[in-house]
C-alpha cells in the first residue's frame, strides 16, 4: 500500500478526519506516510502565507513535524474563497489542471513511502471547465475510500458516488460512514450501513462516532481514536 485517495459524497463530510486517521495508522506501522491536499479552498492567512487547515489538522494529529517547504508542498494550491475549486481558482486568475495536481502529488510521493491524498468536495466537483476531482482520482490510480454521512440521505448520495466511480472504471476499496452530529438515530445509521453494503456491493469499513473536540486531541489520543474506529479500514487497504 503506497497510498490512498480519500473522497466523499459531499463537502464537510469527514474526509480530513479519515485522511488524518490513515496517516496516523500508517505511521504507527513505522511507515513514512504524509497527507496531501492537492487543492484546498477557504485557506486562512498566517505569517505572510496561506495556511491549509486540513493539512495542519492531519500533521497535528499524526505528530508530524516537517520543514516549512515540505509542508507547503503538501498543499500546492491554496485558495482563499470557500467555494468549489474551479470558482475559487477563477477568482484568483489561477488555472487548475489534473496534470499539475498529479505532478505535485508525485513529487511528494518520491520523497515518502505513503501518500494519503484528500480530494476537495465530492467526485464530480469541477477543477476547471473540463476536469473534475474524479479525473484526478483516476490519474493518481490510488486505492479509493469514499466517506459519507451515516444519517438520513446517505444511501442515495453514496450509491450515486459509487456509480460514478464504477462508470469511470474504478472500484472503491471501502466506504466510511461518519456521524456528523450526536443525534444520528442508531437504528437508521445501522440500516444505512447494511443497505449500502448490500446495494452498493462495497464494504463499509467503519462508522465513526460523533466526537467533539478532536482538534484538541494529542497525537497519542488521536492514535487511540483511529485504532478504535478505523482499524478495519486499514485491513481493506491491505487486502
Amino acid at each position: 500500500m503506497n497510498g490512498a485517495f480519500i473522497t466523499g459524497t459531499d463537502t464537510g463530510i469527514g474526509k480530513t478526519l479519515v485522511t488524518a486517521a490513515v496517516v496516523a495508522l500508517c505511521r504507527g506501522r513505522a511507515l513514512d506516510a504524509v497527507p496531501v491536499k492537492p487543492v484546498q479552498t477557504g485557506c486562512l492567512p498566517g505569517d505572510g502565507k496561506r495556511v491549509a487547515p486540513d493539512i495542519e489538522f492531519c500533521l497535528s494529529m499524526s505528530g508530524l513535524q516537517l520543514d516549512p517547504a515540505e509542508v507547503d508542498a503538501l498543499c500546492p494550491f491554496k485558495l482563499t474563497l470557500p467555494a468549489s475549486p474551479h470558482l475559487a481558482a477563477a477568482r484568483e486568475s489561477t488555472i487548475l489542471s489534473v496534470i499539475d495536481l498529479v505532478c505535485a502529488v508525485r513529487e511528494v510521493r518520491d520523497r515518502h513511502e505513503v501518500v494519503v491524498v484528500e480530494g476537495a468536495g465530492g467526485l464530480l466537483v469541477p477543477l476547471n471547465q473540463r476536469e473534475t476531482m474524479l479525473d484526478l482520482a483516476i490519474c493518481l490510480d490510488l486505492p479509493i475510500i469514499l466517506v459519507a454521512r451515516s444519517g438520513l440521505g446517505t444511501i442515495n448520495h453514496t450509491l450515486l458516488s459509487l456509480a460514478a466511480l464504477r462508470a469511470a472504471g474504478r472500484e472503491p476499496v471501502a466506504v466510511v460512514l461518519n456521524d456528523q452530529s450526536p443525534d444520528v438515530p442508531h437504528d437508521i445509521a445501522e440500516d444505512n450501513r447494511r443497505t449500502i453494503e448490500t446495494c452498493g456491493a462495497v464494504p463499509v469499513a467503519a462508522r465513526v462516532p460523533f466526537t467533539p473536540g478532536l482538534d484538541g486531541y494529542t497525537c497519542g489520543q488521536f492514535m487511540d481514536f483511529a485504532r478504535a474506529h478505523l482499524s478495519e479500514l486499514m485491513n481493506c487497504l491491505d487486502g
